[in-house]
């Protein structure tokens, strides 16, 4: 079975900085494209940040400049370093992976289980 499993969220004041971590487990033999989303109170999950296969990066407009996401293939990981963070930035973070190749073929769209990120005024 292939697992999504994201860690470093909590509680910062503003200005501060966090680094999220994800981590795919299972017998995997490539992966795709990775990714942060965040979900809000009350609001739809928005795109925060992708990283390609070839490391090519994209960014929402409300991040770019304060969050850089990087990959390590070898540790089949995914990281958002976020800094600067604002009141704005609190949300649920989930990490996804649009595609993996397991030992048991292709397996698509791939999400954690989410972690915390509240930053105070």
């Amino acid at each position: 079975q292939v697992r999504l499993v994201e860690s470093g969220g909590g509680l910062v004041q503003a200005g501060g900085s966090l680094r999220l971590s994800c981590v795919a487990s299972g017998i995997i033999f490539t992966i795709g494209d990775m990714g942060w989303y965040r979900q809000a109170p009350g609001k739809q999950r928005e795109l925060v940040a992708t990283i390609a296969s070839d490391d090519f990066t994209n960014y929402a407009d409300s991040v770019k400049g304060r969050f850089t996401i990087s990959r390590d293939n070898d540790k089949k990981a995914v990281y958002l370093q976020m800094n600067s963070l604002k009141p704005e930035d609190t949300a649920v973070y989930y990490c996804t992976v649009d595609r993996m190749t397991t030992h048991r073929g292709p397996v698509l769209d791939t999400w954690g289980q989410g972690t915390q990120v509240t930053v105070s005024s």
